[in-house]
This record gives structure tokens, sequence and C-alpha cells, in this order.
């Protein structure tokens, strides 16, 4: 990448662990496209949770931003069920998920445009 993974925590205090997962997921991403310029991950929560990742009843909410050239996609997991993504790798693994769905959309339709 061009400009270097940017990790975010609002509401939530820092996790080495969970900085470290983004990390990988990211760099997985990196793996299907060497073109990314940038990525840009949000966590937070709408609850202040500072001392338990795990806590029932605060979903995560998780936005990716991907830059490439001649595209930016975008993954907001902004659950209104308050029981979907209480799990906060739950929640990366599933914006990870769609993010990379996304990206192979994007690479097949830059294929074809050729």
């Amino acid at each position: 990448m061009q400009i270097p993974l940017q990790i975010t925590f609002h509401g939530i205090d820092h996790s080495d662990v969970v900085e470290e997962r983004i990390r990988e997921k990211a760099a997985k991403l990196e793996q299907l496209c060497d073109r990314l310029t940038s990525c840009r991950v949000v966590v937070e929560t709408h609850h202040r949770n500072t001392s338990n990742l795990h806590l029932k009843g605060q979903p995560f909410h998780i936005t990716i931003n991907l830059a490439l050239p001649g595209a930016e996609l975008v993954v907001k997991r902004d659950p209104k069920d308050a029981h979907v993504n209480e799990d906060i790798f739950v929640a990366l693994r599933d914006a990870f998920d769609s993010m990379e769905r996304q990206l192979k959309d994007q690479l097949a339709r830059s294929r074809a445009a050729q």
C-alpha cells in the first residue's frame, strides 16, 4: 500500500490483539490486489466500553475504506439489531469478508473493461 494501514478505535480502548487481527485481514486483501493505495479501518461502539471487548449488548461498528486506482470501496457494518456483532472478532470477520467480496467484484469488472 502506498499509504500505511490506518486503524482507529472510537468508544473502546485500543487493543493490540484486535489491531493484529485487522493487520492480518488487511494483508489478505493486499494479497488479492497489489495495487491498493490505502486502507482505513474504524472500530467503534456507541456505548462506552473501556474494559471488556466482549461485553454483551453493545454491538461493534466496523467501517473499512479501501482505495485502489480508479475506485474506493466502503464497508460499513452498523448493525440495527443490538445482538449483531457483539463479538468484535465476528464483526471484523464479517466486515472483511464483505470487503473481500467487493474487491473481487471490482477486480473482475476492471479485467472485463480491459
